[in-house]
This record gives C-alpha cells, sequence and structure tokens, in this order.
C-alpha cells in the first residue's frame, strides 16, 4: 500500500501531531510516522519496530568518526588544540576544515549527540534570554563520566541512548503509534538483546567499510541480502524545498506573524531565516522546523490562539 502526503495534508496534521506530542520535539519524521501508524491501524492493532538498533549496535555513521580521528590521538594536547586554531581562519566548507576543529576536541567537546542545529552565533539572534554559559555539556558531561575507559564508540552510544532515543526517537514512536490507536514493540530493547549489544567489541559494530557489522552477520541467514546491505535511508521529509514554496512555507510565514512567544523567540530573527532559506541563500531548514514547531507548541499550550481538530478514523471492527 502507497501513501502519498500532500503540503497540504502535512501542514493539516501538524497541530493535532504536536497536541499528541505534549512536548514540542522537533523532528520532521514523527510526521509520516504519524500518517503510517494510521495507516497501519487500519490493518492491525500491533506492530514491531526497530528502535533502538542503531544505538545499541552502531548504525550511526557518525560513529566511525573515532576511526578517522585515530591520528589526533598520537599528538600531544598542546599541539591538537594549535591544529584546532589553524583551521580557525580557513574558509568555511573548505574540505578539511571541520577534520581539524574536530581533530582538535576530545570526545566529550565535540560529541552531543544528533539533536544540535543551531550554532551559537544563531542561537544569539534567535533566542532574546541566551546565555553563552549554557552549553552542551551541562547535559553530556554526567553521562560522560558513566562511560569512563569505554571504547569512544561505547561511550557515543552511551550519550545517545540517554539523549537521543529517550528523548526523541522512542517519545515519537509512543506518541504517534498511541495517537492512532496502535500499539508499538521495540524488540531491540529487550534487555537480552541489550546484554548482548553491550559486549560487542569496538570492531563488532563499526568498521571503515559497514556499520552495525555484528548485527548484519548474525541476521545473513534471515534478512535478504538487497535489504541487509543497502544504504542506511532514514526517513526523510522535503522541508528543505517545502520551506521554500508552497503550503509549507505559507504556514510558517503565518506562523510567525501570528505568533505570541515573541518573548522567548526573536521573531524578526526567524523571519530572516525563513527569507535567506526561502531564497536559497542558506539552508536553515532543520533550524525553522526547530523553531516553528516551539511556536506552534506555544500556540496550543500556552496561547490557545491553535485549536487542534482531533480526528480519530473509523477503524475496521476485528472480531
Amino acid at each position: 500500500v502507497t501513501k502519498v502526503v500532500s503540503q497540504a495534508e502535512f501542514v493539516a496534521a501538524l497541530p493535532e501531531i504536536v497536541w499528541y506530542l505534549d512536548e514540542p520535539v522537533a523532528d520532521p519524521a514523527l510526521v509520516p510516522l504519524y500518517f503510517i501508524a494510521r495507516e497501519a491501524r487500519k490493518h492491525v492493532k500491533v506492530v514491531l519496530s526497530g528502535e533502538g538498533a542503531d544505538e545499541l549496535f552502531g548504525g550511526y555513521t557518525i560513529y566511525r568518526e573515532p576511526l578517522s580521528l585515530k591520528p589526533f590521538d598520537f599528538l600531544p594536547k598542546g599541539v591538537r588544540r594549535s591544529v584546532g586554531k589553524m583551521a580557525t581562519p580557513l574558509p568555511d566548507g573548505m574540505r578539511g576544515k571541520s577534520l581539524l576543529h574536530r581533530g582538535s576536541l576530545t570526545l566529550e567537546e565535540r560529541y552531543y549527540g544528533n539533536a544540535r542545529s543551531f550554532s551559537d552565533a544563531q542561537l544569539r539572534a534567535v533566542l532574546p534570554r541566551f546565555r553563552a554559559d549554557w552549553v552542551h555539556t551541562d547535559v553530556t558531561a554526567p553521562l560522560y563520566a558513566q562511560s569512563q575507559g569505554w571504547d569512544p564508540v561505547a561511550r557515543m552510544q552511551h550519550i545517545d541512548l540517554f539523549t537521543w532515543l529517550r528523548g526523541d526517537i522512542l517519545v515519537k514512536a509512543d506518541k504517534m503509534t498511541m495517537a492512532n490507536s496502535l500499539e508499538l514493540r521495540v524488540p531491540f530493547l529487550d534487555p537480552e538483546v541489550f546484554a548482548v549489544a553491550s559486549r560487542l567489541p569496538y570492531d563488532q559494530k563499526i568498521t571503515r567499510a559497514t556499520t552495525k557489522y555484528a548485527l548484519r552477520r548474525a541476521l545473513e541467514p534471515i534478512v535478504p541480502a538487497h535489504v541487509l546491505n543497502r544504504p542506511k535511508l532514514g526517513f526523510p521529509v522535503p522541508i528543505r524545498h517545502w520551506l521554500r514554496s508552497g503550503e509549507l512555507l505559507d504556514w510558517a510565514q503565518a506562523m510567525v506573524t501570528s505568533s505570541g512567544a515573541g518573548d522567548l523567540i526573536s521573531l524578526s530573527a526567524v523571519r530572516t531565516l525563513l527569507d535567506e532559506h526561502r531564497t536559497g541563500v542558506s539552508d536553515h531548514s532543520r533550524r525553522l522546523w526547530t523553531v516553528l514547531i516551539f511556536m506552534l507548541w506555544h500556540a496550543i499550550f500556552v496561547e490557545g490562539s491553535v485549536t487542534p481538530q482531533i480526528s480519530r478514523p473509523d477503524y475496521p471492527v476485528q472480531l
């Protein structure tokens, strides 16, 4: 079964989706997940899902970073810092600049998971109450303290398990399925599976050729090769294109104009981001999505200016 979601349908569903979320989770993938859950509930009551496999078995390509940055580990700390300073004057986007900068940082300094979209300068413009002393290590330092002595990939997985997985992945999966009266089961998070994954050595999770190495080997007799070895796809949503023209752009402009969250978000800065994105100057899609979802959440739960129309599809009765 194929379900094509139009821009108009996408926009119309947003208030209901944010209402079911209860909190402003800024992950565009939760919208198609909502529609998939709605379609699935027409046929079944319970579904299995793969949440947790990437965090437990090493599925994110960013987990390869310790391999590419390994040569920096042999440099004295002072030399590593100097390498980072050498990268500062290089033009943004220049090949190798990011590698030099990240190589000059410790794992605790450079890795904070998947959630950050704004630079400090962008945050300063968007948040009237921005404080430079609020840094990502406020969240990650206690978690890194728990993983002292582990291999670097395990430490990155630990960060993701207690931030990204718990605060985003499982939230959207649970809320979007429950919104459609669909029960979700996540077998990769079974305690026995977790125990096996936690004992895997570094080279059984990530190699230079693949991710989730041990899991792929274990599933070779079961899963067809064209599925097992295909590149990671994720759950992409075309907000980058839709925020440049059409119903989503119209909705975004109206949301900024009518928002009562101006004491928390600089509406003029958001308009600038929207204009730069619309004209192709920069890709601000994820940053815009973050503030727009917050504005919609604020309009529903704080201002009361948006009232979602909660729809409950007529599900077939199963006897």
